[in-house]
């Protein structure tokens, strides 16, 4: 996923950034440990049964490194295409990347709600003050609905403008949704939710 942003992306992660299967296997615990308590300011749910899992490079490079062990991946072929799937989900520096994920643990109702959640993907927004909504950019990678039920996983983006961004830095009033006809809410991004994922914007 990429926005209108040009200018380069000093964030992507490369084979130099990646410990060896051996290196990570014996700092494998401590590294999973601290990448844990990483991504717990950077969950949002919305509602009981949505959450956005926003991304970063430091939970990309642990997602890398996780399938780097569980697919035994040494040569440098494999790992150039593990870096080529994940660093497009690296945020630019004008724009938040999550994963949105619809959660019932019954898998019966979740398939029926799958199917009255249609386009829900494309209905997530961010309001920062009073400015018009930013809207969700969803699965540019490949199509993951179809016309009679949604997936229960979505990539998405939202895209920001440099003003935009600089009123979030400035201490602008921030909220989060989703506005789908059967599942609709509405929060305010604070505290060290709100900390973590500005750094997106450095």
């Amino acid at each position: 996923m990429t926005g209108p942003n040009t200018q380069p992306n000093t964030r992507l992660i490369t084979r130099g950034d990646l410990m060896s299967l051996e290196q990570y296997a014996e700092k494998r615990d401590s590294f999973r440990q601290q990448v844990l308590a990483h991504k717990k300011n950077r969950q949002v749910a919305l509602g009981p049964n949505t959450t956005l899992y926003f991304e970063d490079r430091l939970t990309l490079l642990y997602q890398i490194q996780e399938m780097l062990r569980i697919e035994k991946v040494f040569e440098a072929d494999g790992i150039n295409e593990e870096l080529e799937a994940y660093n497009p989900l690296i945020p630019d520096g004008c724009n938040f990347k999550a994963t949105f994920m619809i959660e019932y643990a019954d898998p019966i109702i979740r398939a029926a709600q799958l199917e009255k959640m249609v386009g829900i993907e494309d209905l997530l927004w961010m309001q920062i003050a009073e400015h018009d909504k930013i809207w969700s950019i969803a699965d540019e990678d490949l199509g993951r609905s179809t016309a009679t039920k949604t997936s229960a996983v979505h990539f998405m983006r939202f895209e920001l403008t440099e003003a935009l961004a600089a009123e979030l830095k400035a201490g602008a009033d921030w909220h989060i949704g989703v506005q789908h006809p059967v599942y609709t809410y509405d929060l305010a991004l604070v505290g060290a939710t709100r900390d973590s994922l500005l750094k997106d914007l450095d």
